[in-house]
Formats: structure tokens, C-alpha cells, sequence
């Protein structure tokens, strides 16, 4: 019998289950292009991933007047729509759920994407019941602000120690630093894992079976 070092596992979704990133890049910078804006490079939309939306969009174009942040949202929110039955989970990541599932983990969703954005991809049949819980930057805090982790801690009645953060941005990592717990960063999402060592993980997973293999040695 494996005995759990982790009750619960918080993964981040974009870039870290979904393989959303190069899609969400091309949408933030095709909404700043709509509104008049810079179009940021791909490093720069890349960059945001994983804060909440009107954050990410104000980081991604600094010289997009306040009063436009509505429109910008609205046109990111549209282009992202055309391309939503193009994004899929990355191979290996049902797998890979199930088995810590069958090992007794509790798994939640700790995600930039807003509550609306989250639940329209978990209704898909192969999602159906798989997390235990999910926080969502518009009704927490974005990251890497803590409080998604300390109300999934708070949730489960767990200490810091006993939940990992998993995921593929400095923010993700940054939170989880924030809130005492231990991560796992991802190299294969939004940012280059070069900047993953200040923040301590313990482990970084250059793929999916890589994550797989150290979560059920480790996890």
C-alpha cells in the first residue's frame, strides 16, 4: 500500500492539463489588435496565462486605455469562443487523473479561467466527476494571490503541507509559495521552466508521463 504524501493535488488548467496555450496567445493578441492596442509578442501574451482575464489583458497591453477593458475582454472572449472545439486535454492526462484518483487523492482545479470558462470544459463526459473541487479567478483572487489554495484548505480541512500545486507558470508556483504549499511546475505550458527554480518545486515535469511517473512515485 503507497502511503499518500499529498491528500489533495491542485492542478492549474491552461497549459497544465489543457492544451490551450498557443490559442490563448493568438486570442489576446488578436483582442488588443481589435481595440487599437500594441499587439503584444508571443512571450508577452504568454506571460499572462494563468492570471485572471482583465488582469492579464491590462498586463498584456499597457497602453489600452481603462474604458476600453470591456470591449478588450469582450473581443478576447470572442475569439477564444471560435477556437473553444479546437483545445483538448494533452495526451496522457486522463490517465493520469484516473490513476490518482484510484489511489485515493483529492483532485481540484486551482485556475485563472473565470467560473463560466471552467464549468462549460468540465461538463464534457470525460470530465464528469473527476475533481472534488475547483476555485476560478473571478470568484477567489487571481494568482498568485494564495486564497484559491487556502479555501481548498480550508475546504478539505487540510494543512499546507498535505496539498501540491501543479502547474506550468511562475504564478502558479508563486501562489503556492504564498500559501506554504509544495509545487510541481510543468515545462511544457506557458512559461519557459528557467524561471521555476526561485520558486522552489519540488520537481519539474518535462511531460505528461514525466508529471505521471513522479506523482505516483511522490505524490
Amino acid at each position: 500500500m503507497h502511503t499518500r504524501n499529498f491528500d489533495l493535488i491542485a492542478f492549474d488548467w491552461d497549459g497544465t492539463l489543457f492544451d490551450s496555450t498557443q490559442i490563448i496567445v493568438r486570442c489576446i493578441q488578436a483582442a488588443v489588435r481589435d481595440v487599437g492596442g500594441t499587439v503584444p509578442t508571443d512571450q508577452a501574451a504568454g506571460y499572462v496565462i494563468g492570471l485572471g482575464l482583465m488582469q492579464a489583458l491590462a498586463h498584456a497591453a499597457p497602453d489600452v486605455p481603462a474604458e476600453k477593458y470591456p470591449e478588450l475582454g469582450a473581443r478576447y472572449r470572442h475569439h477564444y469562443a471560435a477556437h473553444f472545439n479546437d483545445l483538448s486535454l494533452f495526451e496522457g492526462v486522463l490517465p493520469l487523473l484516473a490513476a490518482l484518483k484510484a489511489r485515493g487523492h483529492l483532485l481540484a482545479v486551482a485556475t485563472g479561467k473565470s467560473r463560466r470558462g471552467l464549468d462549460e470544459t468540465l461538463q464534457s463526459v470525460e470530465l464528469k466527476g473527476v475533481f472534488d473541487a475547483s476555485r476560478t479567478a473571478d470568484e477567489t483572487a487571481g494568482k498568485p494571490d494564495p486564497r484559491m489554495l487556502h479555501e481548498l484548505m480550508e475546504q478539505f480541512d487540510l494543512p499546507a503541507e498535505r496539498v501540491l500545486m501543479v502547474g506550468d507558470t511562475t504564478h502558479d508556483l508563486q501562489m503556492a509559495l504564498n500559501a506554504a504549499c509544495p509545487s510541481v511546475g510543468v515545462s511544457y505550458g506557458a512559461h519557459e521552466p528557467d524561471d521555476f527554480a526561485a520558486l522552489s518545486p519540488r520537481y519539474i515535469a518535462h511531460s505528461v508521463r514525466g508529471l505521471h511517473d513522479w506523482l505516483l512515485a511522490n505524490g
